[in-house]
């Protein structure tokens, strides 16, 4: 089977979905996994569903919510004569977070489905502004967005610079070839002189290098990390047998398994690493005082069933949080050598 371009991943959803496998596909795949040892936040099982309908077109019919005059209050006067809450996101992701629909150019994804729940309780009009990772941080940092919804885990380090409004538990996974040898990854020695791709610049780039190290010090082999610019790339690295890994956000690696049947989940662990569960969160410019206004909206929605509504839309019910914080503790700062 060919490895899938992002967006024929998600065109190859559609007859699955219609047959109703999908849910069992990546609802299981995504709800198990370990953290040091330890279950995870998301762990749980993930509840029973009966057929997931996947809407891939750029009429989303995106679920709303209603203002909330109390909320709509605090956001920065300059926002609020604006009336639009500008928004930065990857613009060409993997299902389900951020991706184009079938015109190629839309984006779609519960992150944009999440960013329009805020700006509706905000009052805003939501504008979408698509661009790369490390263009996003730069955009947020300089005021140019005023969040960022891109799967940002919250780190010690990048709070530092951002604050951070929580919408969901971080699982990351480790994704192996469906006929390969590898079958379960647990633990740090588990990767010892394996090839692994992972994305530049990212908290699981972190956590592996963290492993790496654990393992050089208990006088196991090094990994060997590729990086690829492209999810394209990586996936046909894994299946010419390239590399022997990749590690990546749990909900678009299991997706992808669920629809190509290349690959398989061997492993989750969490995105905080052994230390704490790992939470993704909207990204905003420090102290600019967007981040309250973000979280209490964030809260509503929770609270209203809104939010639950969004999740269970894109099969992610499993990652939700009973209530959005600021500024919780992160993935911690890396240790000095």
């Amino acid at each position: 089977m060919r490895t899938l371009s992002p967006h024929a991943v998600h065109r190859a959803l559609r007859p699955i979905a219609a047959l109703g496998l999908l849910p069992a596909l990546l609802l299981t795949a995504c709800g198990s996994g370990t953290s040091g040892g330890k279950e995870s936040a998301a762990a749980a099982p993930a509840a029973a569903a009966s057929t997931l309908k996947i809407n891939t077109s750029p009429e989303q019919n995106r679920i709303r919510a209603e203002k909330a005059e109390e909320v709509a209050a605090k956001v920065p006067a300059a926002i609020r004569a604006r009336g639009e809450l500008v928004v930065g996101v990857t613009g060409d992701g993997i299902p389900p977070l951020t991706f184009l629909a079938d015109d190629d150019s839309t984006v779609i994804g519960v992150e944009s489905d999440i960013a329009q729940l805020v700006a509706d309780v905000l009052g805003l009009r939501l504008r979408l502004e698509r661009t790369s990772w490390e263009n996003l941080f730069l955009a947020v940092k300089s005021g140019k967005d005023d969040v960022g919804f891109s799967n940002i885990t919250v780190t010690e380090e990048r709070k530092d610079i951002y604050d951070f409004a929580t919408y969901r538990v971080d699982q990351l996974a480790f994704e192996a070839a469906a006929d390969g040898k590898i079958t379960k990854i647990a633990q740090p020695s588990d990767i010892a002189g394996l090839k692994v791709a992972v994305g530049s610049g990212t908290n699981q780039e972190k956590i592996l290098l963290d492993w790496d190290e654990r393992n050089k010090k208990a006088g196991l082999a090094p990994i060997e990390v590729q990086y690829y610019q492209r999810p394209a790339d990586y996936y046909l690295a894994l299946k010419s047998g390239r590399i022997d890994l990749y590690f990546g956000p749990n909900p678009t690696s299991s997706y992808h398994a669920a629809v190509s049947g290349d690959t398989r989940i061997v492993g989750t662990v969490s995105g905080g690493g052994d230390s704490l569960q790992g939470l993704i969160a909207g990204m905003t410019q420090k102290g600019n005082g967007v981040v309250g206004p973000v979280s209490e909206a964030l809260n509503t929605v929770i609270k209203n069933g809104k939010y639950g509504a969004v999740l269970k839309r894109w099969g992610l019910s499993n990652e939700a949080l009973p209530a959005s914080q600021v500024n919780p503790p992160g993935l911690p700062r890396p240790t000095k050598k």
